[in-house]
């Protein structure tokens, strides 16, 4: 089971308690988790071969209405979020500097619905190397600042390299990678096209691609919150991704959109389910 599904399924435990208004606002944690998830992807750096750092401190802005509805419980969506992250680095084998934290911030030049998400890697003061199993909580030490790389290496390890090793991706994003089992991208020929959900993979083989719950989708999605046709993908030199009047739109790596360019990793969450969008030479 993903790490997003399990979230989902831990707030669903809580929905009818502490999380019931949670989920009247117009950013659903879900799309917040996913947008962290995001977050470690692009933020990671190569320190070794077996070693890759992401941030570990993250500020969610919202807009004045969303904050409002989800401030009264920033405290534990903040520690369910945190217990996200910590599960999805472990699963990629991420690693920390210091312990996670996950707060909101209301932000006046958002829209209702928008969000932006904020970084950074505080190392710890009791320690200088964090594993990926790190509590939530605790007090960080200095460390860089949002959006910038750590100020100092964890004890015993090399200097952090100014641009990655010769054949690494720069981020080492496991979306940059080669799927595991996929074929090797070859150097020139023409691009190729799928999507992952859940785990599985659907080859994109026609210029569209039309998503939504109904059985006349190019790929059917079973989740009451995505519209019979949904959503359409179009290959292309970008690739886009154009909403079809769904019920409850799109959000394309953390924003709401009707439209948006598509690039290989792009994030798409449609009702509760995340797809990933890849390409690839060959």
């Amino acid at each position: 089971m993903g790490v997003l599904k399990k979230f989902e399924q831990r707030l669903e435990g809580l929905v009818n308690g502490t999380f019931a208004k949670v989920f009247k606002s117009e950013v659903q944690p879900v799309e917040i988790a996913g947008a962290l998830q995001r977050e470690c992807d692009n933020n990671a750096t190569i320190w070794n071969r077996d070693r890759t750092v992401v941030p570990n401190d993250f500020i969610v802005e919202l807009s004045t209405p969303d904050y409002e509805r989800l401030s009264p419980y920033s405290g534990q969506l903040g520690d369910e979020l945190a217990g996200m992250v910590r599960d999805y680095a472990k699963q990629q084998r991420y690693t920390f500097m210091g312990p996670i934290k996950v707060n909101l911030e209301k932000a006046d030049d958002l829209d209702t619905g928008l969000y932006r998400v904020r970084s950074r890697t505080l190392a710890s003061t009791s320690s200088q190397q964090a594993p990926a199993s790190a509590p939530a909580g605790g007090r960080p030490g200095a460390g860089g600042g949002y959006g910038y790389p750590p100020a100092s290496a964890p004890a015993g390890a090399p200097p952090m390299p100014s641009a990655p090793p010769p054949g690494a991706r720069s981020g080492a994003a496991p979306y940059g990678q080669r799927p595991p089992g996929g074929p090797a991208p070859a150097a020139g020929g023409r691009t190729r096209h799928w999507i992952e959900i859940n785990g599985s993979r659907h080859q994109i083989s026609r210029p569209t691609l039309v998503l939504g719950r109904s059985t006349e989708a190019d790929v059917r999605i079973d989740d009451p919150g995505v519209s019979r046709r949904h959503c359409e993908i179009r290959t292309g030199t970008p690739s886009t991704i154009q909403d079809l009047g769904s019920t409850n739109g799109i959000v394309v790596d953390g924003q709401h959109t009707t439209r948006a360019t598509l690039r290989d990793g792009s994030r798409i969450v449609v009702g509760s389910t995340t797809i990933i969008y890849r390409q690839a030479e060959g």
